[in-house]
């Protein structure tokens, strides 16, 4: 079947196109191999799941994921047919009549490609007879107690038996992603069925573990003894499986430079290709409405303040900037921890030098049991007062009215009568309260050991009314059905001013992605594949929007001077600066495609074939892709210091700005992109001696 390929990127502006890698044959397979096909587990979903309109936009009908069989999610998420390959069709009924179920259908997804999922639980059977086989063949042997290891075995010898089921009538290529599909990817090799394999580790196994146990990582990568630290973690059978796919594979990929750098020392071989993650764009496309959206989110949001802190509402909200984290509740691989020091920090200049209120969301799932009470009373009050003060509009509009209509003024003493000041003073009194707004709006099941809750009370951040830096832990995902904040993620971040995420161990990172393509501000490290991408391919990601912290080359203490330095200075924009820079960021969306990014995936199937079958293809070798540079916008001074001003001012202050015409400076960016630049420099913003005395003061006080 004739391959239908999509001239993707003549559709983004401003980017350059590239050589296409057209494979020369037409009788091609691709099977895309991982866990969390049809099964969200973790951040590969998302991966798996954007990625499907361009891969079947390129493959068409030749396409085909793999992944596990679970009753719920096929019945929900997959539509249930027969499979056009008679191939296919043949190496599925081999597993099916020896007692190995296996589904065939359509995901319902954008682009809905085919998928086959296998249920290993109907091969369990032959569990211990495989474990002899993996041991025989390359000396991994699996523990009985890890179900886990022991599924992704009964998964991976279920792939290797449907590959050489399928045999060579098709020219096959496999791309496996992650540790748990690695078995299949080993038995495939070792067993010689000709076909071209890729193996992508998204992060690395052992890499994970080491950083969630609070080590120096990255300065002492070189110095691990990655078999004592596998081991000692009880994870090295887990360990070898990983890097023996990563060895058999024909190429092997990562998602980031970081990660390049980590999995040559964890793994032991030099990734081939960097496959950067993108996004589905076109989902969060909003045209020129994403500032409309901001604001009609943003007040969303601010309904929910006005009730959290109900009776200490003494704040100006139009005065107000709302700052979030989000994702996994990873306290130091997610940068929590640097990012609660940097808040105490933030909290004093705000007090000393500016008016500016700044209410921090911390949006990562905890064990509670409940909604917290005060929480829910602060908007049942919100929704009193709000009903009060309609029932006295009411009044007062209808008497206007009937008075105007006589030809009268009314005398604004008189037109309310007592009862109409008693619902009023009532109302008044029912928002009093004698305790501070609650820092968490659930009840959490360990309080005392929670580590968000541990660093608010040591750096006293409790949301008094001298504070103006405000703390609230939603220790659930956000759900429009939720009674608290009916707002779903998409909306949230939209209404939001700034994302951060301070993140030691990252090797992606989707929460700023998805930040950028929404317009929205975001704070990044080096430390994360998506920083280290927006330093590749920006010349001045602050300028756009993106902060990047120097977690890497700087202390921690230094890295928290950088991150509160890069706070205060959002927090000095007017608010006319901020609509500036939320069109610069939103126009980074292109570079996050995956009609974009998904030429890294093209080079890697092509230098796959070329390895594994160099008889049949025989292209000539393509250097990698090479991405670009974005210039400085135009309307930035030339130094980085005058674009902001050099005291504090209100937010809403719009005097003395810049000229500035959005259509002509986006049109004048890309007509000078520059070429791709190495990795090495990074990007450190001048702060004013005073505020950086400032914060030194408070780094010395807090120790």
């Amino acid at each position: 079947m004739p391959l239908t390929r999509s001239l993707s990127m003549t559709s983004l502006s401003g980017l350059p196109l590239w050589d296409e890698e057209d494979l020369p044959v037409d009788d091609l397979l691709l099977f895309e191999v991982a866990w969390e096909v049809t099964n969200k587990v973790g951040g590969i979903y998302t991966v798996i799941q954007t990625k499907a309109k361009i891969t079947v936009d390129e493959w068409g009908e030749n396409l085909f994921m793999m992944g596990p069989y679970y009753e719920h999610n096929f019945n929900t998420q997959v539509e249930q047919c027969e499979p056009p390959n008679p191939a296919i069709k043949k190496a599925m009924g081999a597993l099916i009549d020896n007692g190995c179920l296996v589904y065939f259908g359509r995901w319902l997804i954008e682009g809905s490609p085919y998928v086959i999922l296998f249920d290993t639980g109907s091969a369990a059977w032959n569990l211990d007879r495989w474990k002899g086989d993996l041991w025989d063949t390359c000396g991994i042997g699996l523990p009985a107690h890890d179900r886990e290891a022991n599924d992704s075995l009964l998964f991976g010898s279920m792939v290797a038996w449907f590959f050489k089921e399928l045999g060579d009538s098709p020219n096959v290529l496999a791309h496996f992603h992650e540790w748990q599909v690695g078995a299949g990817l080993i038995l495939c090799r070792s067993r010689k069925i000709p076909l071209a394999t890729i193996f992508t580790t998204h992060a690395t196994l052992l890499g994970r573990y080491i950083c969630a146990g609070n080590v120096d990582f990255y300065n002492n990568l070189d110095k691990f003894n990655i078999d004592q630290e596998a081991g000692e973690r009880q994870i090295y059978h887990r360990y070898c499986l990983e890097r023996a796919a990563v060895h058999c594979a024909h190429v092997f990929t990562t998602v980031s430079q970081i990660t390049a750098v980590e999995a040559n020392h964890m793994l032991h071989r030099k990734p081939d290709v960097v496959t950067p993650n993108g996004l589905n764009i076109k989902k969060f496309s909003a045209m020129h409405e994403f500032q409309n959206l901001h604001s009609t989110n943003k007040g969303q949001i601010q309904e929910f303040i006005r009730g959290h802190f109900y009776g200490h509402l003494d704040f100006n909200l139009e005065k107000t900037l709302f700052f979030f984290i989000a994702g996994r509740y990873e306290f130091s691989n997610k940068g929590v921890d640097i990012f609660l020091e940097s808040l105490s920090r933030l909290n004093y200049l705000l007090r000393v030098w500016n008016d500016v209120t700044v209410v921090v969301f911390f949006i990562m799932p905890a064990k509670t049991n409940n909604f917290n009470v005060e929480t829910l009373k602060g908007q049942a009050v919100r929704k009193q007062l709000w009903d009060t003060a309609h029932t006295v509009k009411d009044k007062f509009g209808k008497r206007l009215y009937e008075a105007l209509l006589k030809g009268d003024i009314p005398d604004m003493n008189t037109i309310l009568d007592r009862d109409d000041f008693t619902i009023m003073k009532r109302a008044i009194y029912a928002t009093q309260r004698h305790t501070l707004p609650p820092v968490t709006t659930h009840n959490m099941l360990d309080d005392t050991s929670d580590p968000i809750l541990a660093n608010v009370r040591r750096i006293g951040l409790f949301n008094a009314r001298t504070d103006r830096v405000k703390v609230l832990f939603h220790p659930e995902f956000l759900s429009s059905t939720s009674p608290l904040l009916p707002m779903d993620y998409e909306e949230f971040v939209r209404g939001c001013h700034l994302g951060v995420f301070p993140s030691y161990y990252e090797p992606w990172g989707y929460t700023p992605g998805e930040c950028t393509v929404m317009g929205i501000p975001s704070v990044t490290t080096n430390l994360s594949g998506f920083g280290c991408f927006m330093e590749e391919h920006v010349s001045d990601p602050t300028a756009y929007g993106i902060y990047i912290v120097d977690r890497r080359f700087r202390s921690a203490d230094d890295s928290c001077n950088q991150l509160t330095q890069f706070m205060f200075g959002f927090c000095q924009q007017s608010r006319r600066q901020r609509i500036i820079q939320r069109n610069r960021t939103e126009r980074l969306s292109d570079l996050l495609d995956w009609r974009y990014l998904g030429r890294f995936y093209m080079h890697a199937r092509s230098l796959a074939l070329r390895r594994a079958f160099p008889d049949k293809f025989k292209m000539e070798p393509l250097a990698p892709p090479q991405g670009f540079r974005y210039p400085r916008p135009g309307s930035v001074p030339p130094s980085p210091s005058a674009s902001v001003h050099s005291t504090p001012h209100h937010s809403d202050e719009e005097d003395d700005e810049e000229p500035y015409d959005e259509d002509k400076e986006a049109e004048r960016d890309r007509q000078n992109i520059k070429a791709p630049f190495t990795l090495g420099a990074t990007f450190s913003s001048p702060e004013t001696k005073k505020v950086n005395s400032a914060i030194t003061f408070m780094a010395m006080s807090n120790l």
